[in-house]
C-alpha cells in the first residue's frame, strides 16, 4: 500500500500542502481502475473512460493556491513535451467556478482543460478509496489501464521529477 504522508499548513494561506511526498506503485501492486468524470471549465464534460489506453496526468489544484500557481508552468511544459506520446493532462479544480479556472489557464498559458469539482467533490472521492489527493496541489499519474502509478503530494519538487514519473509509465509494456 502507498505510504502515509504528513500534511503541513503553511501560514498565510488557507490551503494544506503536502511535504512533496512522492509515491510510486509497482505494476503488480496497483489497484483497480479509477473512474471519474465531470464538467469541464471549457464547456462539455470529460470522462476517464475516454482516456483508457493513454497515460493520464491528473493535477488537483485551485487558482488561489500559491504552490499551484508555482507549478503551473512546469505542468504545461510537460503537457506539451508529452503530447506526441499521447499523454493526457487533466486538471481537477477543487474550488473555483469556470470563469476563475479559465482566467488561471489564461494567466499561466495552460492549454489542457480542468474538471470543475467544486460542488460535488466526486473526482476527489473517486481517488479517495485508493490513493487520496490529500493536499492541494496533488498530481497523480495513471497508467494505460487507468490505475494509479504514482502520486506527488504538494508542489512538484522539480519538473524533472514528474517528467521521470511520466516517462516510466509511458515506457511500460503493459
Amino acid at each position: 500500500t502507498p505510504e502515509s504522508t504528513t500534511l503541513t499548513n503553511i501560514g498565510g494561506g488557507d490551503y494544506v500542502t503536502g511535504t512533496e511526498t512522492i509515491t510510486e506503485i509497482p505494476w503488480a501492486e496497483r489497484g483497480s481502475r479509477i473512474s471519474f468524470a465531470g464538467e469541464l471549465d471549457t464547456g462539455g464534460t470529460a470522462s476517464s473512460d475516454d482516456w483508457l489506453g493513454s497515460v493520464v496526468v491528473v493535477n488537483f489544484w485551485y487558482a488561489a493556491c500559491p504552490p499551484c500557481r508555482a507549478e503551473a508552468p512546469d505542468l504545461e511544459s510537460l503537457h506539451q513535451q508529452f503530447l506526441p506520446d499521447g499523454v493526457v493532462f487533466i486538471g481537477v479544480d477543487v474550488r473555483d467556478e469556470a470563469t476563475t479556472a479559465l482566467a488561471f489557464a489564461d494567466t499561466f498559458g495552460i492549454t489542457y482543460p480542468s474538471i470543475l469539482d467544486t460542488g460535488s467533490g466526486e473526482v476527489q472521492l473517486a481517488f479517495a478509496g485508493q490513493i487520496a489527493p490529500n493536499a492541494v496541489p496533488t498530481t497523480i499519474v495513471l497508467d494505460r489501464e487507468g490505475r494509479v502509478a504514482s502520486r506527488i503530494i504538494g508542489k512538484i519538487p522539480d519538473r524533472s521529477v514528474l517528467e521521470t514519473l511520466i516517462e516510466d509509465v509511458v515506457g511500460e509494456e503493459g
